[in-house]
């Protein structure tokens, strides 16, 4: 089928309500528009920039680690939750408890991120893993009673009431068909279609179908990252898509309803992959300039430290690359060794320039990784 020729579908009368019944997308797709073509060529050479990069910075998994902090953040902050990405590495005890709630679902969606991800080891990208990830997602949180794991078997809706939706998606009779078609269409090697399309046009579907009845999004926005690392086309999961959804929000809801109301798939495919391509460039960039960090306080701040201290001070740096604030009681537990030993050494950190305190406390303090965590909130 020619892009231009694509019919998204039909809406379905039910008793109060239309429901939207999506066509399936396990088909051959032609993709013939210039445009589209260009911008394809400028996300595959910008996500070529960022394996590349992926594949030469050392401790990889410690930075990936601040990525899913990030993603984990502002997917959630699309579904309206308020917690950052400074409040996403404290613990609980350090949050009021009107923050709390939100805070948990990132954490959900931190632990749901890195259970898929390890989960592409020895499952293939498909409905069962995308189940086990959703039953990760919604433990404990708003929804945990809404069928976690599982497609749903009742209708769902966006908005404030069914009678009156935003949009009503398809009939629950139709998920496992839908789910399979889109499960399909992502492993049909016979289609010729390329990762980056094939991905953007199953995210559609996926929101469009709402399989399950809570968490759809934060799932479905993950579903990206997951794919492409499972094809290879990322040799890491290093790119997150919600950043960019978020900062274009209207733009990224309006993008999917007129694909549905009118069947511009063309233009969702144009939205899609600019965003491939931004989010690709600004990653990469930021790995230069942790690179730059990294080389500068290898060669400026841990020369400083004794022969004796040269361990723990190194075993500390490493430890914040993955987890950019810390406490007393953590570096105690981190180095097992004594409290005033963490607080010396912390102390030394803060001198150096590395640390900063946040809280303001003369107890409990924090201390941030600021120059690293800064280089996170820009992008």
């Amino acid at each position: 089928m020619d892009l231009l020729a694509y019919k998204a579908g039909q809406y379905e009368k039910r008793l109060e309500y239309r429901s939207f019944l999506p066509a399936p997308i396990n088909h051959r797709w032609i993709i013939s528009d210039p445009e589209v073509i260009e911008l394809l060529g400028r996300a595959d050479r910008a996500l070529g920039e960022l394996n590349a990069f992926a594949q030469l910075v050392p401790d990889i998994d410690f930075f990936i680690s601040m990525y899913v902090a990030k993603e984990a953040t502002q997917s959630s902050r699309i579904e309206g939750t308020q917690t950052n990405i400074d409040d996403a590495f404290k613990e609980i005890e350090d949050l009021s408890p009107e923050e709390r709630d939100d805070w948990t679902e990132v954490q959900n969606y931190i632990a749901a991120i890195n259970y898929a991800i390890t989960s592409l080891e020895r499952l293939p990208f498909s409905n069962r893993l995308l189940k086990e990830t959703h039953a990760i997602l919604m433990q404990r949180v708003r929804g945990e009673t809404k069928q976690p794991g599982e497609f749903r078997s009742s209708q769902n809706w966006i908005g404030v009431s069914l009678k009156n939706a935003a949009f009503v998606p398809p009939h629950h009779e139709h998920v496992p068909e839908l789910m399979s078609d889109m499960e399909r269409f992502l492993h049909d090697d016979s289609l010729l279609v390329p990762p980056l399309i094939r991905i953007a046009i199953a995210h559609y579907q996926f929101e469009t179908i709402h399989p399950f009845l809570d968490g759809n999004g934060r799932l479905g926005r993950l579903m990206i990252s997951l794919y492409l690392a499972s094809t290879g086309l990322l040799g890491k999961p290093a790119l997150y898509l919600s950043d960019y959804f978020e900062r274009n929000k209207t733009a990224y809801v309006d993008s999917l309803m007129a694909v549905r109301d009118g069947n511009h798939m063309r233009d969702w495919l144009i939205f899609f992959l600019f965003g491939v391509e931004e989010t690709a460039r600004a990653s990469a960039n930021v790995f230069r300039k942790i690179l730059t960090l990294k080389e500068r306080i290898q060669r400026e701040a841990l020369p400083r430290f004794s022969h004796r201290r040269q361990q723990n001070a190194q075993q500390l740096i490493r430890y914040l690359y993955r987890r950019p604030l810390v406490d007393v009681k953590a570096v105690t537990t981190l180095l097992n060794t004594t409290t005033n030993t963490a607080t010396s050494l912390i102390t030394d950190f803060v001198n150096l320039g590395v640390l900063v305190e946040v809280t303001g406390q003369r107890r409990n303090r924090l201390f941030m990784f600021e120059n690293y965590l800064g280089l996170f909130r820009k992008t």
